[in-house]
């Protein structure tokens, strides 16, 4: 369907993948609805080939894997994505090429298609409900792809034009605080202070504040007690 090969072509595009080989698309080619689907991905990725043969497209891989949720009588190779993934990064630092098939939307592959793999890739999903649609498992196995070799931190915190606060410059605004908190009588149980205290002091820390906010935060206290930051 052309919906899902503009979709698939989204998806790869998505996670820079290039190479798009079409076997006997149902809608033809070029598609205006996979076009349409694609939202200008066709145009990122490399001019999409068109095979009339699934042995034919597959002639120069060295390694091809068949995407299917379906049990086949066949003695291959059963990967997850990850694993497979894995396995393809080690190939390709062996210069051999992979390559992943995905059937049609109703049937999937044929046993025929699937015989010329060297391996299966198999999704691991809900037992009683495990198609996946078409566009979705290419989503899928482009996001692994990507993943495997992407350097992205996994957790960031963007701090704009202000640096972080400097462990000096937090401890500071935190003293001040205390000592006005102090002036003011909010420390009534005096046996109490010290767990206060490190729960305000543990509060602050785990906030991560740039040198922006803290600036911020002593402009409050400021405004509250009517005494500028000396």
């Amino acid at each position: 369907m052309g919906e899902n090969i503009g979709a698939a072509a989204r998806a790869m595009a998505n996670f820079g993948l290039q190479n798009l080989s079409l076997i006997n698309p149902r809608d033809g080619w070029p598609s205006e609805t996979a076009k349409a689907n694609s939202v200008g991905a066709l145009d990122v990725l490399a001019p999409v080939q068109v095979y009339k043969n699934t042995c034919d497209v597959l002639k120069d891989y060295h390694v091809v894997y068949a995407t299917t949720a379906r049990p086949r009588d066949m003695r291959k190779k059963v990967f997850t994505p990850a694993e497979a993934v894995k396995q393809m990064h080690e190939d390709d630092n062996k210069e051999l090429k992979s390559a992943i098939m995905f059937g049609g939307e109703r049937s999937g592959l044929t046993n025929e298609d699937t015989a010329l793999a060297n391996h299966i890739i198999t999704v691991p999903t809900n037992p009683d409900f495990s198609s996946l649609n078409l566009a979705q498992s290419v989503l899928l196995m482009s996001y692994e792809i990507n993943n495997q070799s992407d350097r992205t931190v996994s957790i960031n915190m963007p701090v704009g034009d202000s640096a972080l606060a400097t462990h000096d410059e937090l401890n500071d605004m935190i003293n001040r605080l205390e000592n006005e908190l102090d002036q003011h009588k909010f420390f009534q149980n005096q046996d109490m202070r010290p767990s206060m205290m490190r729960n305000i002091r543990n509060l602050f820390s785990r906030a991560d504040m740039t040198e922006q906010e803290v600036r911020t935060f002593h402009g409050i206290i400021s405004s509250l007690t009517g005494k500028k930051l000396k």
